[in-house]
């Protein structure tokens, strides 16, 4: 039997290359706060976020190999691991803690104020870093050439492509330019308006599309497959549900309305059947595709989890040389306990001894679940929400059963669900990254510091940016739906006070089960039937634009160097608009948003608005074409 040909990186074991200095570190730094606060204006808007390690990278090379003229492939390499954890922060973050703002501003509780938040977040973050550390043998050295990791070995090739950084660089540069530009002028100078809809006569629905650059990107990042899907439940929602509720019941006062329908209907239209009755059968469509989707991955992830304790235990001889250094494990177990200790008695965090064990049980389960899934999987079709759903649900129930009840129960639970929340995300984005080294050489130790580094960095960053949203415009309106915590919110008060409209969420819950029976992927249409369709309809665009690139006749390498260029452009326009938004908020504090609003000023019909948004909204697909397909390639 022939033995494993052992693998060689790109740069040896003995060779000593830069990797931690005050660029990479200080850059990586940048990267994280800017990619995190991106994503969490992203998150909070659309309800789902994007992976931030390639564009990460790409700006990485390009400023470090073009602009420094250093060829230092580690050190770039350092940059994206940290600047990378900031979007895997923001993303557990998003979903789970603007319920305690919902909470607030329904007079529940009192609002957290910004330490509880950064605490939360950065518990949660160092916990998912110092659980994956024993798990990088087992999961990276030893089942490499078995998982592949996408993502790790995307973000390999992009850096080991260094030629041609400045050119990627570049794409990623204008996608931002080209989005903060486009954005300010729709939500800043109001020229024009952000959404255009269409009603029929005669009948109730509604169809529409929003016209802003990162929702359209986040279309062409996930594919016309995920993007109809998700269009599909849009379409149920408002072109056959909405329609039926108006129908048959235009005379009904329906709990947790408290006019009639008509009255409804007649006041804010369809959308106003949306906030009252759709989004909880949304909600419970999005509940059961989570759970649904974590009962699929059960085997995989039992299996998982018996394989990485396995590995973990027969480790056999040790490796010292400089790419088999991780964390000395001393202190990664003092760390853990360090941790959990400060869970319980941190007086900021609202969590008893009983949340403390778990988080301490669930975040290291899900941590061993989500580092190998994404090994299999890709970032993306990583299962947190349905995760955090599970976890939400367990510890809800166990909380209430020991008497944790009330304000204090729903707080204990969220910032559980929270801290699971992030340890499962920022897992995943630490194995990614690993992977990444892995293939290149550096120095797992000095990785994992970039992580702890990234997390510090986000944490800090992620309490300040979500209460400068939530002041400028408040969680759960229209600028800022905050779809996943708006459902996190729904299923503990589900638990807790039972005053859930049970209904409409069953209906949910079997529209789930019915997409699942037609073999259709359930998350993404149970998201769709939870948003709005404008934004859907919006997706839906970006997936069009990538399936036209997909079906050129062009040769496969040149097409997939368009698709590529396409995803960084698109990438940078995700931060550019998210960057924007949180000047815009900003304005809103200050109050300058009044000051810089010409819609009053130009005053023009709606017809003419209308078609001057259909104008803008193909120049924003102009500009995405322009730096793809019409890039100029050396």
């Amino acid at each position: 039997m022939n033995e494993k040909k052992e693998f060689k990186p790109y740069i040896p074991a003995d060779k000593i290359t830069p990797e931690i200095t005050f660029t990479s570190i200080f850059m990586g730094i940048i990267l994280a706060v800017v990619f995190g606060a991106a994503n969490a204006y992203l998150g909070l808007r659309v309800g789902m976020t994007v992976s931030a390690s390639i564009p990460a990278a790409v700006i990485a090379m390009g400023v470090i190999r073009v602009i420094m003229r250093k060829n230092s492939i580690l050190e770039s390499n350092i940059v994206q691991t940290v600047g990378s954890a900031g979007e895997s922060l923001a993303a557990g973050a998003i979903f789970t803690l603007p319920a305690l703002f919902l909470w607030a501003a329904e007079g529940k509780m009192d609002k957290p104020s910004v330490v509880e938040i950064t605490l939360i977040a950065l518990l949660g973050g160092l916990l998912g870093v110092f659980f994956m550390v024993p798990l990088r043998n087992a999961l990276i050295v030893k089942e490499h050439g078995i998982l592949p990791y996408p993502e790790g070995t995307a973000c390999a090739e992009v850096l080991l492509a260094g030629e041609e950084g400045g050119a990627n660089a570049t794409t990623v540069f204008a996608g931002m330019g080209f989005a903060a530009f486009f954005k300010f002028v729709i939500d800043g100078l109001k020229v024009v308006p952000s959404e255009v809809s269409l009603r029929v006569k005669n009948f109730n629905g509604e169809i529409g599309t929003q016209i802003y650059p990162a929702v359209m990107s986040v279309g062409y990042i996930c594919g016309p497959r995920i993007s109809s899907y998700m269009f599909a439940g849009g379409l149920l929602s408002w072109m056959v549900l909405i329609p039926i509720i108006v129908l048959f019941g235009e005379q009904l006062v329906l709990y947790p309305g408290t006019v009639t329908i008509g009255e409804i209907f007649a006041a804010d239209g369809a959308s106003g059947i949306w906030g009252s009755y759709i989004r909880y059968i949304g909600a419970g469509a999005l509940a059961a595709g989570g759970i649904i989707s974590l009962i699929k991955s059960l085997p995989l992830i039992v299996r998982t989890f018996a394989d990485a304790l396995k590995s973990m235990k027969g480790s056999g001889t040790v490796d010292t040389s400089r790419t088999a250094k991780d964390m000395p494990m001393g202190i990664v177990l003092g760390a853990i306990a360090v941790l959990t200790l400060l869970v319980w008695l941190v007086p900021a965090i609202p969590v008893s001894l009983v949340g403390a064990i778990i988080v301490v049980v669930f975040g290291f389960f899900f941590a061993t679940v989500s580092s190998r899934m994404v090994g299999l999987v890709g970032s993306s079709n990583n299962p947190v929400s349905g995760m955090a759903i599970a976890t939400l649900l367990i510890a809800t129930v166990i909380l209430k059963l020991t008497g944790d009840t009330g304000a204090p129960g729903m707080q204990g639970a969220i910032a559980i669900g929270s801290i699971i929340c992030i340890v499962a995300a920022i897992s995943g984005d630490t194995s990614q990254d690993l992977k990444t080294g892995y293939l290149l050489g550096s120095t797992p130790k000095k990785q994992q510091i970039g992580e702890i580094v990234g997390v510090i960095a986000s944490a800090l960053a992620i309490g300040a940016t979500l209460y400068l949203l939530d002041s400028a415009w408040g969680f759960g309106s229209k600028e800022l739906g905050a779809p996943q915590a708006t459902l996190m919110k729904m299923i503990i008060e589900g638990v807790m006070e039972n005053n859930l409209p049970w209904g409409l969420v069953f209906i949910g819950v079997f529209i789930a089960i019915v997409v699942e029976i037609l073999g259709i992927p359930v998350l993404p249409f149970a998201i769709g039937v939870y948003l709005p369709v404008q934004l859907n309809a919006c997706i839906m665009v970006g997936g069009l634009v990538r399936l036209a690139f997909d079906k050129m006749k062009k040769n496969e390498e040149e097409k997939k160097q368009i698709t590529s260029d396409g995803i960084l452009f698109c990438s940078g326009m995700i931060a550019g608009e998210g960057l924007v938004g949180i000047l815009l908020a900003l304005f809103a504090i200050f109050g300058l948003d009044q000051v810089i609003d010409l819609s009053k000023v130009l005053n023009m019909p709606a017809a003419v608005s209308n078609i001057g948004s259909l104008v803008l909204f193909a120049l924003i697909i102009v500009s995405l074409l322009k730096f793809s397909i019409w890039k100029k390639r050396k």
